[in-house]
């Protein structure tokens, strides 16, 4: 780290958090789970849940570093004036988020393929034939009535459907995947395993044979104890950041 890597350090608020987010960014990309300049990810740093960091307008998920992420103010008016401002759908469906469910400190949006491809499904439910689809049993929320771009009211709609805590994730029918969490490390592994359930059901789909569904009671069983599983998330998000060190990596500048 050279001496003005670590001024840039010292002078920005929230560093770790910033480190985690830049992580969790280059991951996504290179799991091909972005899409282009598009999607966002948001990560609260009040304890109101007001003030969040996001990523600057229209950057490529594989080139954002800590320090590139913007800051932001649910209630500051001017908040789509400033440098590197995020587009007005990003600001409609994240500030819409952080402004009405401050339990979901932390969004990630994505249009990866899998989820996607289930978001487009006439029955987009997500039934619990594996340990991973399990996961997400009782743990999500259709959304049915897709109302084009995430403007500020799509947004508000959106985030209203979010408003129990025992919901975190949120299928945005023809449209694609929002997960919300606490911390960078619990949302990015909910996200990472909601993609790999989304793809084992499509694919079991794909054979045309009959799926095995679990039942609801070890579905929910398998759902709580995946819940408190010790540090998984913490641990994953860890060895992504020392992969990424090893590689020389610039996302933690």
């Amino acid at each position: 780290m050279t001496q003005q890597d670590i001024a840039v350090r010292a002078n920005i608020e929230n560093w770790q958090e910033r480190v985690d987010l830049a992580a969790a960014f280059r991951w996504t990309e290179r799991l091909d789970m972005h899409e282009g300049v598009a999607n966002h990810f948001s990560l609260a740093v009040n304890d109101a849940g007001t003030r969040f960091l996001m990523n600057p307008n229209q950057m490529h998920f594989s080139r954002i570093r800590a320090s590139d992420l913007i800051e932001l103010d649910v209630n500051d008016p001017a908040a789509l004036e400033g440098p590197n401002a995020p587009d007005p759908t990003a600001w409609g469906l994240h500030g819409g988020l952080h402004r009405h469910c401050p339990h979901a400190r932390c969004a990630m949006h994505v249009h990866s393929i899998f989820a996607t491809v289930l978001a487009c499904l006439k029955d987009p439910r997500l039934p619990p034939i594996d340990q991973n689809c399990a996961t997400f049993f009782n743990r999500y929320v259709v959304d049915d009535s897709y109302g084009g771009l995430a403007f500020e009211d799509e947004g508000a709609r959106c985030a209203s459907l979010l408003s129990d805590p025992k919901k975190n994730v949120l299928i945005m029918g023809n449209h694609g995947v929002m997960v919300i969490g606490q911390t960078v490390a619990e949302t990015f592994n909910r996200l990472y395993y909601f993609e790999r359930a989304a793809e084992t059901y499509v694919r079991a789909l794909q054979t045309g044979l009959p799926l095995n569904v679990l039942s609801d009671d070890i579905a929910e069983k398998t759902a709580q104890e995946l819940e408190t599983y010790p540090e998984q998330d913490v641990r994953h998000l860890a060895e992504l950041k020392a992969i990424l060190d090893e590689e020389g990596s610039n996302y933690a500048q």
